[in-house]
């Protein structure tokens, strides 16, 4: 993978799929879709808090190291949950151009 452009996540994800059926033995991202959106999740708030902390203490290195990581159990949870990058981008798509602040006051109070 040597694309530096979004397609390279579209290319993960495809690849991080097809490892789903993997011995999980074997296959760090098998071992973890075989264990649930769960574990999943647990591991993606892990990554995005070493993220933040690494940003926090402005430690630039360790952002690029732990976004990688971050971005790759953002992946895995979407595997799990069988959300496609597809749908991601046509959510982003649709919210482009728009203010923040405008787009979350239109979102249903929970």
């Amino acid at each position: 993978m040597t694309a530096r452009d979004g397609t390279m996540l579209d290319r993960l994800h495809a690849t991080l799929a097809s490892r789903g059926e993997a011995d999980p033995e074997t296959s760090y991202t098998a071992k973890l879709l075989r264990a649930g959106p769960e574990r999943a999740a647990q591991k993606l708030g892990e990554e995005a808090l070493e993220t933040a902390l690494a940003a926090a203490s402005g430690r630039r290195e360790r952002v690029v190291g732990e976004s990688a990581d971050l971005l790759y159990h953002l992946l895995v949870l979407w595997i799990a949950t069988g959300v496609t990058p597809a749908e991601v981008w046509e959510e982003l798509a649709r919210r482009e151009g728009r203010s923040g602040l405008a787009e979350k006051a239109q979102r249903p109070k929970s």
